[in-house]
């Protein structure tokens, strides 16, 4: 970990804010705080690991928004609230100070949901791993059942929805950063509408899809593994009201560098309806299911797309994003063969001359 005086002298302002606020915490001399930064993700905030000395039994989190922020308005704690009510497990809060831009709070460890699945991989612990995926669609499973109480409850995440224009923003996102940022293409303008109408049309067919709570980015990143073995949820501040696949399909087709396995998701697809029959949440017909997990991880990986490929041209952490931009493309052709999708024959002729 590093000193509080080393960020005295060699970090910067988000630094020193961070090891003046632990020190207060906890009332001991800055020198005394032990911090370090963690790899941030596509993301406004920092992270930081900190404890009040550096043999502390027990460390935390500390979530450094770049700006002071209300509380009572902050979307991250609402959804918290919201999540703790319905049992569902997410790191506790310790404490908040809003006008630093600071929440303080539990410590889950390295261990994601993705890192533990490639050890279980390496291990040859294949039912292992097969139980910790089945248990992360039981969460999703469970968010969904939080729906009703989103709203009683008036949460943030009760007044937002992947609506078209939510959607729509999404899909123009990919195209700006994708064809332009990172590819630098041109389009005829003719050519351009095309493909702009089939990304409508997708954000059309998905916002007219029944609706209920959702994450909003539930893939293995987002879930940790804590020291008791323990599913936890991160990264939850973003959760609104979609389509009922719009969960599963991160958790189970993003960020792969190879294809998923298509016969092995629809098992996953079949165990998720089964998952949602025994809380007793609605049915949804296997047909209609398949097409609309379809559907959606053209939406949910061109979005992705986007995201990868801005963080590679604009942000400069292509080392970190570029591989995933080639799989993702080619989960999105092989969604736009599945049996009731659309040819989408703009946006498919675009991408596959990116892709071959």
């Amino acid at each position: 970990m590093q000193s509080g005086a080393n960020a005295r002298a060699t970090g910067g302002l988000s630094e020193k804010r961070v090891v003046s606020y632990t020190a207060r915490h906890f009332g001991v001399r800055e020198e005394e705080v032990f911090f370090r930064p963690l790899t941030p993700d596509a993301s406004t905030r920092k992270y930081y690991r900190v404890a009040p000395a550096e043999k502390a039994e027990e460390t935390f989190i500390i979530s450094l928004y770049p700006s002071p922020f209300n509380p009572h308005d902050n979307s991250y704690l609402d959804v918290t609230r919201l999540f703790e009510m319905a049992g569902l497990p997410v790191p506790g809060v310790i404490s908040v100070a809003g006008t630093e831009g600071i929440i303080l709070q539990e410590d889950l460890g390295d261990c994601s949901l993705n890192k533990w699945l490639i050890d279980a991989g390496t291990a040859g612990d294949e039912s292992g791993a097969d139980k910790m995926i089945g248990r992360a669609i039981d969460l999703i499973s469970k968010i969904q059942a939080t729906t009703g109480l989103a709203y009683e409850a008036e949460s943030v995440s009760s007044r937002l929805a992947f609506d078209v224009d939510k959607l729509t923003w999404e899909l123009n996102y990919f195209f700006d950063h994708f064809f332009g940022s990172l590819k630098q293409r041109q389009f005829a303008e003719d050519a351009q509408e095309l493909i702009k109408s089939d990304l409508l049309a997708i954000a059309a067919e998905l916002s007219s899809r029944p609706r209920v709570l959702t994450h909003r980015d539930y893939h293995g990143m987002n879930l940790m593994v804590d020291k008791h073995g323990a599913l936890r949820i991160i990264d939850h501040q973003d959760a609104r009201m979609g389509p009922a696949t719009y969960d599963l399909v991160p958790l189970l087709v993003e960020r792969l560098l190879k294809p998923a396995d298509e016969i092995r998701v629809e098992g996953w697809q079949d165990y998720f309806l089964e998952s949602r029959s025994s809380i007793g949440l609605p049915s949804i017909p296997t047909t209609e299911l398949r097409y609309e997990f379809s559907l959606m991880t053209i939406q949910r990986q061109l979005k992705a797309i986007g995201t990868f490929s801005y963080q590679t041209a604009v942000v400069g952490r292509g080392e970190v994003y570029e591989q995933y931009i080639a799989p993702a493309i080619a989960t999105v052709l092989r969604a736009m063969s599945k049996p009731g999708i659309r040819p989408y024959p703009a946006l498919r002729g675009a991408l596959e001359s990116e892709l071959y």
